[in-house]
């Protein structure tokens, strides 16, 4: 394989793991504000809660806790695990390649 070529997949590879960080940065950050109790008028919190709400749709309400704060740990939480593990299994996968 030519140079050019790995360093494409290379640069392909690395976007995805930086997507994925994003992904699951976002998602962390939404735990941090719910946890802490962050003002839900402001237009960040509102933002970041719409953004992961968005991400976090499949795994939101996976988990039936009886407290509210372990619901959101647990659901946004698994969405940033799932991420970051498919994100950067696959960016990996394309480095070798």
């Amino acid at each position: 394989m030519s140079p050019r070529y790995r360093n494409g997949s290379n640069s392909a590879g690395t976007v995805i793991a930086i997507v994925a960080d994003v992904m699951a940065v976002i998602l962390g950050l939404w735990i941090l504000m719910y946890l802490l109790d962050a003002n839900r008028g402001n237009d960040l919190v509102q933002f970041i809660h719409n953004l992961a709400s968005w991400l976090a749709g499949w795994s939101r309400d996976l988990f039936t806790f009886d407290e509210q704060w372990a619901r959101v740990v647990a659901g946004y939480g698994l969405a940033a695990v799932v991420y970051l593990f498919v994100g950067h299994a696959v960016a990996n996968r394309m480095h070798r390649h």
